[in-house]
């Protein structure tokens, strides 16, 4: 099994477990769900939605006032925590590239 079965399987278990990692770290409903205010530490994706929120209430609160037209920066803001909750994830898969290229070569056709 460690000699024939377990390096052909590496590619597979690389995959897998960039899925599982990718979806840990995109994990924000259950700790909204979950986490109480007073727990110190929370996801960073937790913090992005938060930060998100935060500035669509402030825009949707002064657009009933009679206060002036702010323009907020909103999808600016968007894409900005797009590539803050990205980065990590960026960095991790040139790590886990060399098993999905040995993956594709294991099932080529040879010839």
């Amino acid at each position: 099994f460690v000699k024939l079965i377990l390096p052909m399987l590496k590619p597979a278990l690389a995959t897998i477990g960039l899925f599982i990692a990718l979806g840990y770290w995109n994990e924000w409903y259950n700790t909204m769900l979950f986490l109480s205010s007073s727990v110190e530490f929370r996801p960073l994706q937790f913090h992005l939605y938060n930060v998100v929120n935060k500035v669509m209430a402030l825009k949707n609160s002064v657009a009933g006032s009679n206060v002036p037209q702010v323009s907020f920066p909103l999808e600016t803001l968007k894409m900005a925590t797009a590539v803050v909750a990205t980065g990590p994830i960026i960095f991790l898969y040139p790590f886990a590239q060399k098993y999905f290229i040995s993956g594709i070569t294991i099932g080529a056709v040879k010839g």
